[in-house]
């Protein structure tokens, strides 16, 4: 039996701080570039990696511990991940034992559909909302802090999904990105403080979300800007719409950072510049 989650920073079972995240929406061979994508986020991660992808109505999934070479290799598993749409994960190396349970991307079916979340940051009040969750009748199947979100969106009474996301978002403290993907959308969101990297690029007309520009350049894309402090981005059929429902806070650094992009403190909706953050 496994030993209880106390959220120590040594326990292996803790999601650590820095991870790769890669997004795409749009391109008939998501799941393929996803997994380069990966690859050259392997420095990110080494213990696991995972690709969830959507067709449109199904979602389909594969996670396994290794390195991202090992495990998307086969023509036969990339071929599994149908979709135009797909987001991956690497998992940081740790000193305990991986866990499966543990790899992400991780997928709950909502009250909103179907809903995958790859996650990069650590959550300083994580274990606060997990007791509070588990005390309303939540049940984790993880160690994650990635769980506590999914959670907290799942029992939002928000009508949309982007509002709950929104109000669960309001509830973390800590440095974050992540990226989540529906059964039509592909969804980034980077933390008010502008800690862990997040950015948007462009390649054969399909949008991209990646922890870092190394992740364009294996595939050819073109970087389009940072994702701003406190931003959440949309992508879909309809193109890339912008909410800034987070005021950015004071300015920190990550030595995984491509850039230090400044926010405005605003709510803005609109389509995503092409315009490289300064």
């Amino acid at each position: 039996m496994a030993a209880p989650w106390t959220g120590d920073a040594d326990d292996g079972d803790t999601l650590r701080e820095e991870c790769g995240v890669f997004g795409i929406f749009g391109h008939p061979d998501a799941a393929a570039h996803a997994a380069l994508g990966l690859h050259a986020l392997q420095h990110r991660g080494q213990e696991s990696a995972g690709i969830v992808s959507s067709d449109g109505t199904l979602f389909h999934s594969h996670r396994a511990l290794g390195r991202v070479g090992d495990i998307f290799s086969s023509g036969e598993v990339i071929d599994a991940l149908e979709g135009r749409a797909a987001i991956g994960h690497n998992r940081y190396s740790t000193q305990g034992a991986p866990e499966v349970r543990n790899i992400q991307p991780l997928f709950a079916d909502l009250a909103t559909g179907g809903l995958s979340i790859a996650h990069n940051g650590n959550l300083t009040n994580a274990l606060s909302l997990r007791a509070d969750l588990v005390s309303r009748g939540c049940i984790f199947q993880s160690t994650s802090d990635t769980e506590v979100i999914v959670h907290l969106i799942a029992i939002s009474r928000r009508a949309q999904l982007v509002e709950r996301m929104i109000e669960a978002l309001g509830r973390v403290r800590g440095a974050y990105s992540l990226v989540a993907l529906t059964r039509d959308s592909l969804i980034g969101v980077r933390d008010p403080y502008g800690v862990r990297p997040l950015v948007l690029g462009q390649l054969d007309g399909a949008m991209i979300l990646a922890s870092e520009t190394v992740a364009f350049d294996i595939i050819g894309a073109r970087h389009v800007r940072d994702i701003e402090p406190g931003e959440l981005v949309i992508v879909s059929d309809r193109g890339v719409e912008s909410i800034k429902p987070f005021r950015p806070a004071p300015k920190r650094f990550c030595v995984f950072s491509t850039s230090i992009s400044r926010g405005p403190t605003a709510w803005r909706r609109g389509s995503a510049s092409t315009r490289r953050a300064g």
